[in-house]
Parts: structure tokens; sequence; C-alpha cells
């Protein structure tokens, strides 16, 4: 992969040599890319690098091949004050909010664990892939805490609330082929396949109207918070300003004179 940015100590953004349109938040933290408040620092600066950057369509977000994110720095974290952790989770809670917000098609390819504050940047993806060996889990309520980067909110939208209470009572790992079944993966593939499994998931949309995706992207995620009316209302403004567009205008020609699926989209 190409360097195209160095964001922080443990992360960088990169582009795949295949598909130069689709970037890689690349995390690497030896030895289990465990959070911690430079790493954090690091994603949302690549969030917001990837969010802005015309030239990147797509994002695939990827640990490596050994482990996705094993957790947070429970050292960085297990002397400080409650005032302290407050500020800590806003920080972790903004970092990911920025990567759930990338107006892009955003895939988590897992591999390893997925555990606390790594599933909780997985659930952030608009899809996962993972590795058939995977564990997924918040086990913070065995450290006597809850998760507190999305955990209680992003799972149960996910997978329901009463599988989101089970994982976050018992602090369980959840295997991939299970994680599948339960809607918290979207794909299951061989360890080595990972990496691209998720580009060829996201790889689909590079050429394809980007500012339709941005705004299908923000209606489904928005009209998901709050009622179904204003969701409807949200989900009519996007469909109406799309009419300002480039893309819309060749979609629509290219419908009437040649027929579905022939369109070339610009992104504008």
């Amino acid at each position: 992969m190409e360097e195209v940015g160095i964001v922080g100590e443990f992360v960088r953004v990169e582009t795949d040599p295949d598909h130069p349109a689709v970037a890689v938040i690349r995390l690497d933290r030896p030895k289990v890319n465990a959070l911690n408040a430079v790493m954090t620092a690091g994603i949302a600066d690549a969030a917001k690098q990837v969010s802005t950057d015309p030239g990147v369509r797509a994002v695939v977000v990827y640990g490596g091949e050994r482990v996705f994110v094993a957790g947070a720095d429970i050292k960085e974290m297990a002397d400080r004050t409650a005032a302290e952790m407050r500020e800590y989770a806003r920080n972790l809670q903004s970092a990911l909010t920025l990567v759930a917000r990338v107006p892009k098609p955003v895939v988590a390819a897992v591999t390893g664990y997925a555990l606390g504050g790594g599933l909780e940047l997985a659930l952030a993806a608009d899809f996962r892939v993972a590795g058939a060996g995977t564990r997924l889990g918040v086990p913070e309520i065995q450290l006597g805490v809850i998760p507190g980067a999305g955990g209680t909110q992003r799972l149960p939208r996910l997978v329901g609330p009463s599988r989101a209470k089970e994982m976050i009572f018992t602090g369980r790992h959840v295997k991939a082929d299970e994680a599948r079944e339960i809607g918290l993966v979207d794909e299951v593939v061989p360890d080595e396949e990972v990496y691209r499994a998720a580009v060829a998931r996201v790889a689909k949309y590079a050429e394809g109207p980007a500012v339709a995706l941005a705004a299908a992207k923000e209606a489904v995620d928005r009209g998901l918070e709050t009622d179904l009316d204003t969701g409807l209302e949200i989900e009519r403004l996007h469909f109406a300003g799309l009419f300002a567009t480039e893309d819309q205008r060749n979609g629509m020609h290219s419908f009437v004179g040649q027929g579905p699926g022939k369109a070339s989209f610009g992104g504008r």
C-alpha cells in the first residue's frame, strides 16, 4: 500500500495499490493495537483526512493481519479519576463518531481480536468483514465498568437490545460465525483473506455517485436516531437536493438514452 499521510504515531492513511480511490486507515501500535490517547487522536485525524479528500471514495479500517484492536490501554486508565475519564471517554467517543460520519462507505477489516474499544471502532463502520478466527466482544463488565465509546448505543442498534445486553452483561467473546448469524459482522472469510475481502466490499462504490452515496448514508444513519416522520423528512430533503448534482443528470439521462447500469459518475 502507498502511504499518503502519517496522521499519528500509531495511525497511517494509505492507498490500496489496486484501488486508488480506496483509502486505508491503518492502525499500527504493537503488539495488539491497544487504544491509548495518542492512537485515538490519530484515528480522529485520519477520519477527518479521508472525509475531506476528494480522491477518496471509500475507506477500509485495518489493524493488520494479526489483530484489529484488542481493546483500550487499561494501564493508561486504571488509576484515573472519574473527572479524568469523563474527558477521556469524550475524546474516544468523538474520534469514533468522526469515523461513523465519514461521508463515504467505510468497512472494518477485522482480524484476531476486536474487543472493547476495538469492537466499538468496528461498529462505527458501515460494514464489518471478519476473519474466521476473529473474536469480538465488549468485556468491560469484567473490569467493573461498562462500554464507554458507543458499545451500549451502537451495538443494540445493530444486533437488537436483548443480544446486546447479553454480550455487555457477560463480557463474553463472540466467535466469527455467531457474529455473522446475529448481524454483528456482514461477512466471514479465511483470516488471510480479510483485507482483500474488505477492499472488494467497498471498492464497488468507488465509481458510484459520491454525493448520492453520502446522502444515502446520512439519511439512514440520522433516520435511525429519530422518529419515522423526521426520518422521512431527512430523506425527502436529501432526495430533492440531489437534483442539483451532475451525477443525477448523468444518471437519469443515461438511463433514458441507454438503459440502466450504463452511467458514469464524477462525484459532483
